[in-house]
């Protein structure tokens, strides 16, 4: 189960930053959703000035590329990647990822996008097939 937040620090101080605040891949702060948030810190806090919220915001969208990453096996910064033309990264970084879950069909299935989109087809097939291979019976994509 996921959390609703994603915790960060700055300096002593320990915050649980919502999830909702975040949008897209890279996990860019919405203003809209982050505005009351900051609000509620610097009246929670108001020692914190606006750039130590701003220093926090930034460690909280990390942290939150670095859960829904993990939470996702890699797939999520692999398409990252790809969207901004870095295939080998894209590849490399979901190969990392397999290596540490290889069970994972749903990797698999994106390592062999990846691939073949950089014209690794034979490559890519592979990395289908071992995909398909995971999946329980009757359970394919």
């Amino acid at each position: 189960m996921q959390a609703d937040s994603v915790r960060v620090s700055h300096g002593s101080l320990s915050v649980d930053v919502p999830r909702r605040i975040f949008k897209g891949p890279e996990c860019r702060i919405d203003p809209a959703e982050a505005e009351p948030f900051r609000r509620m810190i610097q009246n929670r806090y108001p020692w914190l000035s606006d750039n130590s919220v701003d220093v926090l915001m930034e460690k909280a969208r990390k942290e939150m590329q670095r859960v829904r990453d993990e939470e996702t096996n890699g797939r999520e910064h692999g398409r990252s990647l790809a969207s901004k033309g870095k295939l080998d990264e894209a590849i490399r970084h979901l190969e990392r990822r397999l290596e540490l879950e290889p069970d994972d069909p749903d990797s698999w299935y994106a390592l062999g996008e990846l691939l073949c989109k950089a014209g690794r087809t034979e490559e890519g097939y592979k990395a289908f097939n071992r995909g398909r291979s995971l999946f329980p019976s009757g359970k394919k994509k």
